[in-house]
């Protein structure tokens, strides 16, 4: 009989009720200070990046080799005979290389490591759609056919106060950067089919960027059931107040409240950051 594990990583930034739920693995992302390291969502909060932001802008690092290696043991221990792997964009973080790279190294595991070619909650998205096909019987091999469907439903968008902390982890251009900056211009940002980040609209000032955050719910819930998700980096008021504007959303069947994204997210977004996922349903 075949055990199937969910294999993620704290950038997902699965609520811990969901990874409790479906026992779902975390993979911990490495926050670096000149002096100290951390590892994400573990040894260090959300709140205190923000803090300590004004003095140390820190690096990250994908969760180290030997913890991918001690999760799968760990799974085989247990009797498990089979893992998906759902990893942040590798157009963002090498995590999708070194998972299949650890993987091949238990053959007595049937792996299917998948990049999810997104971030935050449009990777978690996919992570929870996985698991409650799991808990509905669906096989390994089901859900893993199922997985590009699954990418294709899921939409993410994010705005950010400053992109500041994009550049300076190098994950946007810097020409991008300097016209924002001279016209008070906030794109709304979200992920390619590559993976990789790309303005889907603009508007002037932060509240019409959430204005036009809510516009884009409404469109793509427009002839469609849609559920949604929203998350904040620092940025709760706002992430709240676009929470309840979705909720008026007539083909919007349920909107949920994330909270905060994890640490090494708030590192490279800076604070206050308002992302909304949209998850069409079938």
């Amino acid at each position: 009989m075949e055990r199937v594990a969910l294999i993620t990583d704290t950038t997902a930034d699965l609520p811990q009720e969901i990874i409790n739920k479906y026992n779902i693995q975390a993979l911990p992302f490495r926050i670096i200070y000149k002096d100290r390291e951390y590892r994400d969502k573990i040894e260090i909060t959300s709140e205190e990046v923000y803090r300590g932001l004004k003095k140390e802008v820190p690096t990250s690092s994908m969760p180290s080799l030997q913890d991918m290696e001690d999760t799968y043991s760990k799974l085989e221990g247990e009797g498990y005979t089979h893992v998906i792997g759902i990893t942040l964009s590798s157009g963002l973080s090498g995590i999708y290389n070194g998972l299949t790279l650890v993987s091949k190294n238990h053959p007595n595991i049937k792996s299917c490591i998948c990049d999810s070619k997104s971030i935050s909650l449009g990777e978690g998205a996919l992570v929870e759609e996985c698991a409650k096909l799991l808990e509905g019987g669906r096989s390994f091999e089901q859900v893993v056919k199922a997985i590009p469907s699954i990418q294709n439903r899921i939409h993410l968008f994010f705005v950010v106060d400053t992109l500041e902390y994009l550049i300076k982890g190098g994950r946007i251009g810097k020409v991008a950067g300097t016209i924002g900056t001279l016209l008070n211009l906030k794109p709304i940002i979200s992920t390619d089919k590559e993976g990789n980040y790309y303005t889907y609209a603009k508007a002037r000032g932060k509240k019409q960027a959430l204005s036009k955050v809510i516009e884009i719910a409404e469109q793509l819930s427009k002839n469609k059931k849609c559920r949604a998700l929203v998350v904040d980096g620092n940025g709760k008021e706002d992430a709240i107040k676009v929470k309840e504007s979705i909720e008026k959303l007539s083909n919007i069947t349920s909107v949920y409240y994330c909270g905060c994204i994890s640490p090494v997210s708030g590192v490279h977004s800076g604070p206050g950051l308002v992302g909304l996922v949209c998850i069409e349903e079938e």
